[in-house]
C-alpha cells in the first residue's frame, strides 16, 4: 500500500478549500440559471451553450497564448477528463426539467465519498474499514431520496446519480493532472471536447434565442467556467479527500436557488437523505484529516 502524503500547510489546505466553497457557489447558481433555461429551450443546447461560452472566455483571456497551452503530454487523460466533464454536465442539466433543483444536487453530492474511494483505488491512497462505511451510508442517503419501491422513484433521478460518477471522475483527473500542467490547459481542452461534441445535437434540437435569453445565456458561460478555473486550481493544490465534503454546500445553495428562484422546496426524506449523505462525507474527512497528522 503507498503511505499516506505529507501534511500539506495549513494556509495551503485554506486556500484549496475557499476554492472549492467558491467553485460550488458558482455551480449551483449555474445550474439555477440553467434550469429557467431548460424550460424554454433543448438541454442539449444549454449545454453546448455552457461549454461554447467557456471556449469563447478562455480564448479571449489567452489570446496569442491558447496554441502553446493546449499542447498537454497528457493528451489521453484530458480526453477521459473532458469526457467526464461533458457527462456530468450534460446528465444533470436531462435531469432538471423532471426532478427539483435541491434533489437533483442532493443525489449528485454523493460524489465527496465516490471521491474518497476513487482517490483510494485510483491515486494509491489506503482503504480501510471506515472509508468502505462512509460510501455505504451515502448510498443509504441516496436511497432515502430515491424511497424506491415506496412509489415515489422516478428514472430520472438515475440522471444526477450518473452526474455524480461522471464528476468523480472529472474530480479524480483533475487531481492528478493538476501539479503537471498549468489549469488553462485543462480548461481549454474541456470547452473545445465539449462544445465539438455537443454541437453534434444542435441541428436536431436547435431553437432561436429570445433576445431576453441572451444574457442569461452568457451567464451560464461565465459562470461554468469561474467554477472549472476555481475547482482545477482548488484540485491542485489540496488533497481530494480534503476538499471534496465541501461540495455538501451544495445542497445549501442549491435549496435557497431553488426556494428564491423558482419556489421549490426539498421534502423531508429529501433533507433527511442529504443529512445521512452529508454525516458520511464529515465522517470520511474527519478520518482522512486525523490519518493525515498522524503520518
Amino acid at each position: 500500500m503507498s503511505a499516506l502524503p505529507a501534511p500539506l500547510p495549513g494556509a495551503t489546505v485554506t486556500r484549496g478549500v475557499l476554492l472549492m466553497i467558491l467553485a460550488i457557489l458558482l455551480f449551483t447558481a449555474m445550474d439555477a440559471t440553467a434550469k429557467g433555461l431548460i424550460e424554454r429551450y433543448p438541454a442539449p443546447q444549454v449545454v453546448w451553450v455552457r461549454f461554447a461560452g467557456q471556449l469563447v472566455i478562455v480564448l479571449l483571456l489567452l489570446n496569442l497564448r491558447a496554441p502553446a497551452l493546449l499542447r498537454t503530454r497528457h493528451p489521453g487523460l484530458h480526453l477521459a477528463r473532458s469526457a467526464f466533464q461533458l457527462g456530468a454536465t450534460g446528465l444533470f442539466f436531462l435531469s432538471l426539467p423532471h426532478v427539483g433543483l435541491a434533489e437533483a444536487t442532493a443525489l449528485t453530492d454523493i460524489n465527496p465519498v465516490l471521491i474518497t474511494l476513487g482517490a483510494a483505488l485510483f491515486l494509491g491512497e489506503r482503504l480501510g474499514p471506515r472509508r468502505i462505511a462512509g460510501v455505504l451510508v451515502a448510498l443509504i442517503g441516496a436511497l432515502i431520496i430515491l424511497r424506491p419501491g415506496l412509489g415515489v422513484f422516478s428514472p430520472w433521478a438515475l440522471l444526477p446519480l450518473g452526474a455524480a460518477v461522471c464528476y468523480t471522475g472529472n474530480a479524480l483527473l483533475t487531481r492528478h493532472l493538476g501539479p503537471k500542467e498549468p489549469v488553462w490547459t485543462s480548461l481549454l481542452h474541456a470547452s473545445i471536447f465539449g462544445t465539438v461534441v455537443a454541437a453534434i445535437a444542435l441541428p436536431f434540437v436547435w431553437v432561436p434565442v429570445s433576445g431576453d435569453d441572451l444574457m442569461l445565456f452568457a451567464l451560464v458561460g461565465c459562470l461554468g467556467t469561474g467554477a472549472q478555473l476555481c475547482i482545477i486550481r482548488s484540485f491542485s493544490m489540496t488533497e481530494a479527500a480534503i476538499v471534496a465534503p465541501f461540495a455538501y454546500l451544495g445542497i445549501v445553495f442549491a435549496t435557497f436557488w431553488g426556494a428564491v428562484l423558482y419556489d421549490q422546496w426539498p421534502d423531508r426524506w429529501t433533507v433527511i437523505g442529504a443529512l445521512v449523505i452529508v454525516v458520511a462525507g464529515l465522517y470520511v474527512w474527519r478520518r482522512e484529516t486525523k490519518a493525515a497528522r498522524n503520518a
